[in-house]
C-alpha cells in the first residue's frame, strides 16, 4: 500500500470510528448532547483551520470561531460537559489507535515493496552489522552474556482504566477482520454492527475508577499485557533473531523486568505479602499460557507410531506418564503430552495455590524447574524432527519452548527497590539491638564503610528473634527474607537484583550487602568468601549523584570487600541512571547532559577497573523524564555503554502506547534488541564527539542550569505559582496509582516526585520540564563573542547533524514544544490568585519559550515543528481540535473547584479532563 493508500485508509478508519462513536452518544445519550458534541467539534475544527505552522497567528475568522468556543463551552450545562468530555476524551482515544494502526499498514508496506529493511527492525541491524564486518559468531558471544530487558513498573500516569484498554483492544481486533480482502456486504456489515457495539459498550463505560488503584490492581493490569501481547511476541522476536542467525535455541538474553510488586521506594503499600502476590499471579499467567499450549499440542499431534518412528527418548517418556486410555495407546506424543500436562498441572497447584481451570488426566509429581520441562520438550522436538525434516518441530512445540526458556515459572523478573535513607535507619537499629554501635547514623562515612565490612564477614547474624523491632525494620527484614523463599520456589530469575534509590555512597551500596546476609540471600564458601545472592544497584538521580556516580563507584570497585562481591557475580555491576529526578533537579539541557556524561565517565571506569557495567535506564514517558524514541536514545549513548546489554523502565501511558497489540508489540521489542545490537558493536567510523563539541554542551549545560534553578527554586512564589497554574493538587484525587505523589508530606518541589511534576505541567499545555533553560543557554553562549555568533551557530548546526546525542536533544525538545500552547498556558496561569505573581513567572516562562523556539529554527533551518517527521507533525495537529475544548473545561472547572463547587459531579469532570488530555497528548508523565 501507498503511503497516500495509508492516509486514505487512516482518513477512513478514523471516520468511521468518529461516526459510531457519534450514533453511541446519539443513541444513549440523546440527539441534543449529540448536536450540541458535534457543535463544539466543528468550532474546535475551524478554530484550528488557518494556524500557521507554528502556531504563532491566528486569522479573523479562527479569532471568531474561538470566541464562539468558549462561550459554547462556558455555557454547558454540568450534565452537558460530562458528556462531551468524555466524547473528546474517547475520540481522542479512538483516533489514537487509528494512528497506530497506520503506522502498522506504513511498516507492513514498507516490508512488501522490497525496499531495503527499515531502521529499528531486526533485519535492518543484521544488515548494518553484516556491512560492519561483524560476524555471526560475535553476535551469538554477546549474546550469550548480554542482558537486554524492558521494565515495567507501576509509575501513574496510565489514567485509562483496564476495562477501557480491554474494550480498545476488541476495537482494533474488528477493525483488524475488516481490513480482510474478500468480505461481502454482509460480513462486512457484521463486522460494523460488531464494531459499534464495542465503541457502545466503551460508551457506557466509567472512564474513572471508583477507588484508589491498590498495588494488587497495578499487578493485574500490567500482566493483561502478558495476555495479549507479551506471550506470543517475544518468542516471535527471538525465532526472528535465531532465522537471521541460522541458530536454535538462542540463551534467554532477552526477558521482561517488573518493579510491580518490589519497588518500596516512597510506596508504603508494598510489602513482603505484595511481593509473594505479584510472583503468584505472575506464576499464574505463565503457567496458564503453557497449560493451553501443551493442551492445544497435544491436539496438534496426532501422529500414530504405526506411521512413524519416534526416538527411544520420546517413548520413553511417553512411558513414564503412565497413560492407559485406549484411545492414545499408538500416540506416544499424545501420551507424553498427557504426562508433561498432569506434572506442569501439579507445579501449578504447588507455585499458585489452586487447580488449573482445565485438570488433568493424570496424577504425576510436579515439574519443580523450568529446565525440567524444556528438557522434555526438547525430546519431543528431536524426535519430531527426526521423522518430520524440521517441519512439525519449528511449530508450536518451537514457541512454547521459547516461552519457558524466556518466561520461566516466574513470567518476569521483579527489581526490590528501597531508598537508601530507609537501608541505613534499618542497619542503625540492628547495629543498636545487637551492641554492635549505638549511633551508626552519627559515624563518618569511613567509619561506617569499616564497620560494614566487619560485620558482613562476619557469620553471626545481628537480628535478635525477640526482640521489639520498628515496623520499619520488620517489614524491610520480611521482604528480603520473602525474596529469598521466592527465589527457592519459582527459580533464581524469578528475582535478581536490589536497587538503592539516592545512592550516594560505598555505605549505600554495603548497607544491601549487610541485609543480604542477614535474611538468607548470600552463600559463604568453605573459606568464608561471601557470594550475594542479589545484585547491588545503586541508582543515581539528581544531578549531584550524577556527579559523584564515577567516584562513588570507583571507590567501591576499590574497596576488597566490595570488589569480591562483584567478581563473585561475574565481575558484573548494574548502575541504574534516573531521568525523572535528574530532570526536576537540573532541567532539560543539563540532565541529558549529566547522564550523557556519567555513562562516558562509567564507560572509562569500567575498561580501567575490568568490571562489565550495564546501565540500567530510568526512563519516562515524557520527554521531561527521559522518555522520546527508544531507538534514537538508544543509539545516541556514548560509545562503549551497551555492550553488556541495558534495561529500561517502560512507565505509565507508554506501555499501552507501545504494546497495546501484538503488531505494535512486537515492533517495539524489535527496536529495543536490534539498537541494543547495534550499540553493541558500534560502526568503527564512529567517533567520540569532537571534545571541542563536548565543552560546548558543558557550557550550555551550565548556563540551562542556571536558568532553571533560578526559575524552580530561586523565584520567590513559584511553587504557588506551579500549584495554582496546573492541576498538580487535583490530581492527588485522581485514583492513578497506589504511591503518594510526594516522598513526604511537603509542599516543597524537591520532595514532590518527578512524575506529577511532569504531568501537571503537560495538562497545563506548557510541558516546562522538556525545554526550559535552553534557549537562554544557547543564546548566552552566542553572545560571549558577538563576532563569532555566526560560527558559533554554524557548529551547533554540525552538532545536529552529526552528534546524535545532540540531534536526540533537539528532535524531543522540538516534538515537545510542538504540543505546547500558550494561549491555553495563558488561561491556566490566570488561575493563579496572585495575578501579579503569575503575570510576573509567567512572563518569564513565556520569554523562554520564544527565545527557545526561536534558537531551535535557527540550528535546525525549519520553521514551525516537526518539519523532519510530517507524519507526527500531522497526527499532534489533527489532535488539537480534541485537546483545546478539554483543556478549556479543565480551565472552568478548576476555577469552580476552587471557589468551593466541590460536588461530586464537579470532581468527576475535572478528573475526566485529566484523562482526556493526557489520553490526547498520549506521552504526558
Amino acid at each position: 500500500m501507498t503511503e497516500v493508500g495509508n492516509d486514505v485508509k487512516l482518513k477512513e478508519e478514523t471516520r468511521l470510528l468518529g461516526k459510531l462513536l457519534g450514533n453511541a452518544i446519539r443513541s444513549v445519550s440523546g440527539e441534543a448532547v449529540f448536536a450540541k458534541t458535534e457543535h463544539i467539534r466543528q468550532l474546535a475544527v475551524a478554530f484550528h483551520r488557518g494556524i500557521d505552522d507554528a502556531g504563532k497567528s491566528l486569522a479573523p475568522a479562527q479569532q471568531r470561531s474561538q470566541v464562539e468556543l468558549e462561550r459554547e463551552l462556558e455555557n454547558l450545562s454540568i450534565d452537558d460537559t460530562l458528556s462531551v468530555i468524555r466524547a473528546f476524551s474517547y475520540f481522542s482515544i479512538l483516533a489514537n489507535m487509528a494512528e497506530d494502526r497506520q503506522q502498522n499498514r506504513r511498516r507492513r508496506a514498507h516490508r512488501i515493496s522490497g525496499s531495503p529493511p527499515q531502521a529499528g527492525s531486526l533485519k535492518h541491524a543484521m544488515t548494518v552489522l553484516t556491512a560492519r564486518g561483524v560476524m555471526p559468531k560475535e553476535i551469538l558471544s554477546w549474546i550469550g552474556e548480554a542482558n537486554v530487558s524492558p521494565v515495567l513498573t507501576a509509575h501513574p500516569t496510565e489514567v485509562q482504566r483496564k476495562s477501557i484498554l480491554d474494550c480498545q483492544r476488541d476495537v482494533s481486533a474488528i477493525l483488524t477482520q475488516m481490513e480482510q480482502l474478500n468480505l461481502d456486504p454482509e460480513e462486512a456489515a457484521e463486522l460494523e454492527a460488531a464494531l459499534y457495539r464495542t465503541i457502545l459498550q466503551l460508551w457506557q463505560t466509567a472512564m474513572l475508577r471508583l477507588t484508589k488503584l491498590r498495588v494488587i490492581d497495578e499487578i493485574d493490569n500490567a500482566l493483561s499485557f502478558y495476555r495479549s501481547t507479551f506471550l506470543e511476541v517475544i518468542p516471535a522476536v527471538y525465532a526472528a533473531l535465531e532465522h537471521a542467525l541460522d541458530v536454535d535455541n538462542l540463551p534467554p538474553f532477552f526477558r521482561m523486568g517488573s518493579w510491580i510488586g518490589g519497588d518500596r521506594d516512597g510506596n508504603p503499600f508494598v510489602t513482603a505479602s505484595s511481593l509473594n502476590e505479584a510472583i503468584r499471579r505472575q506464576a499464574t499467567v505463565a503457567l496458564d499460557h503453557y497449560l493451553a499450549e501443551l493442551h492445544s499440542l497435544g491436539a496438534e499431534l496426532s501422529m500414530s507410531s504405526r506411521l512413524v518412528t519416534p526416538t527411544a527418548a520420546l517413548l520413553a517418556l511417553a512411558q513414564r506418564a503412565g497413560d492407559t486410555s485406549v484411545f492414545r495407546q499408538d500416540e506416544p506424543y499424545r501420551q507424553a503430552i498427557t504426562g508433561m500436562y498432569a506434572r506442569l498441572a501439579a507445579s501449578y497447584v504447588t507455585l499458585t495455590g489452586r487447580e488449573p481451570a482445565r485438570g488433568a488426566v493424570l496424577q504425576l509429581v510436579a515439574y519443580t524447574t523450568a529446565q525440567e520441562v524444556l528438557a522434555d520438550l526438547d525430546i519431543i522436538t528431536e524426535s519430531l524432527r527426526s521423522h518430520s525434516v524440521n517441519g512439525l518441530a519449528e511449530g508450536r512445540i518451537s514457541r512454547l519452548r521459547r516461552a519457558v526458556a524466556v518466561f520461566g515459572f516466574h513470567l518476569a523478573t521483579i527489581d526490590l527497590r528501597q531508598n537508601a535513607v530507609v537501608h541505613e535507619v534499618v542497619v542503625a537499629e540492628l547495629f543498636k539491638a545487637a551492641a554492635v554501635e549505638a549511633d551508626y547514623l552519627a559515624l563518618s562515612e569511613a567509619a561506617k564503610i569499616a564497620v560494614l565490612s566487619r560485620e558482613i564477614q562476619n557469620p553471626r547474624p545481628l537480628f535478635i528473634p525477640d526482640f521489639n523491632y520498628s515496623e520499619a525494620t520488620v517489614g524491610e527484614l520480611a521482604i528480603f527474607r520473602a525474596a529469598a523463599q521466592v527465589r527457592e520456589l519459582y527459580g533464581d530469575a524469578a528475582i535478581t537484583q536490589a536497587i538503592i534509590s539516592k545512592a550516594e555512597s560505598l555505605s549505600d551500596l554495603l548497607e544491601v550487602a549487610l541485609l543480604q546476609k542477614e535474611t538468607g540471600l548470600c552463600a559463604r564458601t568453605i573459606n568464608g568468601k561471601l557470594t550475594l545472592v542479589l545484585g547491588v544497584v545503586p541508582l543515581f538521580e539528581t544531578i549531584t549523584d550524577l556527579r559523584a556516580a564515577q567516584r562513588v563507584m570507583s571507590e567501591a570497585f576499590a574497596h576488597p570487600l566490595y570488589r569480591s562481591l562483584v567478581t563473585a557475580q561475574a565481575n558484573q555491576q548494574e548502575i541504574m541512571l534516573g531521568y525523572s529526578d535528574s530532570n526536576k533537579d537540573g532541567g532539560y539541557l543539563t540532565a541529558n547532559w549529566e547522564l550523557y556524561r556519567a555513562q562516558k565517565e562509567l564507560a572509562a571506569l569500567s575498561a580501567e577497573s575490568g568490571v562489565t557495567i550495564r546501565i540500567f535506564h530510568g526512563r519516562g514517558g515524557s520527554v521531561g523524564r527521559g522518555g522520546g524514541p527508544t531507538f534514537e536514545a538508544i543509539l545516541a549513548q556514548p560509545v562503549g555503554c551497551v555492550g553488556g546489554g541495558l534495561r529500561l523502565t517502560e512507565q505509565g501511558e507508554v506501555i499501552s502506547a507501545k504494546f497495546a497489540n501484538p503488531e505494535l508489540g512486537r515492533r517495539n521489542f524489535e527496536i529495543m534488541v536490534a539498537a541494543t545490537m547495534l550499540g553493541a558493536f558500534p560502526d568503527a567510523a564512529r567517533k567520540e564527539a569532537p571534545k571541542l563539541w563536548e565543552d560546548v554542551m558543558a557550557k550550555l549545560s551550565q548556563s540551562s542550569f542556571e536558568a532553571y534553578q533560578k526559575l524552580v527554586y530561586q523565584t520567590p512564589g513559584f511553587v504557588d505559582f506551579f500549584r495554582g497554574a496546573t492541576p498538580i493538587n487535583e490530581l492527588a484525587g485522581l485514583n492513578i496509582g497506589s504511591r503518594p505523589a510526594s516522598r513526604k508530606p511537603s509542599l516543597a518541589i524537591e520532595d514532590l516526585r518527578a512524575i506529577p511534576w511532569v504531568f501537571s505541567w503537560s495538562q497545563a499545555r506548557i510541558a516546562l520540564p522538556g525545554w526550559y533553560g535552553f534557549g537562554s543557554a544557547v543564546q548566552a553562549w552566542l553572545n560571549e563573542n558577538t563576532a563569532e555568533q555566526d560560527v558559533r551557530l554554524a557548529m551547533l548546526k554540525s552538532m545536529a547533524v552529526d552528534w546524535p546525542f545532540f540531534k536526540t536533544i533537539l528532535g524531543n525538545m522540538d516534538m515537545v514544544l510542538s504540543k505546547t500552547d500558550l494561549g491555553i498556558a495563558q488561561r491556566y496561569a490566570d488561575l493563579v490568585p496572585d495575578a501579579a505573581l503569575s503575570k510576573r513567572i509567567f512572563s518569564q516562562i513565556t520569554e523562554e519559550w520564544h527565545k527557545t523556539v526561536a534558537i531551535l529554527e535557527a540550528i535546525t533551518g525549519h520553521r514551525g515543528f516537526l518539519q523532519d517527521n510530517p507524519a507526527l507533525a500531522r497526527s499532534i495537529r489533527n489532535r488539537f481540535p480534541y485537546l483545546d475544548p478539554l483543556n478549556h473545561l479543565q480551565i472552568q472547572l478548576l476555577r469552580q473547584y476552587r471557589k468551593g463547587q466541590a460536588d461530586e459531579r464537579t470532581q468527576r469532570a475535572l478528573h475526566l479532563t485529566i484523562n482526556g488530555v493526557a489520553a490526547g497528548l498520549r506521552n504526558s508523565g
